[in-house]
């Protein structure tokens, strides 16, 4: 006898999918799925384009810094040391 699976719905398309497919957030506790990473990012981009620009910026600016420090600990640790 086949195991049943939880279908989740997708909030963008309303496709169904089955739980381990697709994407899912959990935000303030509330799960959110999507059934492919586009309808994740259609979703994800129109709610920047809800959230106020000071706010948006600060976050956008704290995560490219933290991108730019994760790189240049990648580029130090694949310089050849020279003894």
């Amino acid at each position: 006898m086949p195991l049943m699976t939880e279908k989740l719905e997708c909030i963008v398309c309303g496709r169904k999918f089955p739980r381990g497919q697709g994407v899912t957030l959990v935000i303030g506790g509330k799960e959110y799925a999507f059934h492919s990473k586009r309808c994740a990012l259609k979703f994800l981009r129109r709610v920047l384009e809800e959230i106020d620009e000071g706010i948006l910026t600060k976050a956008f600016n704290n995560v490219v810094k933290e991108f730019a420090e994760e790189l240049e600990e990648l580029r130090e640790k694949k310089a050849k040391k020279i003894v």
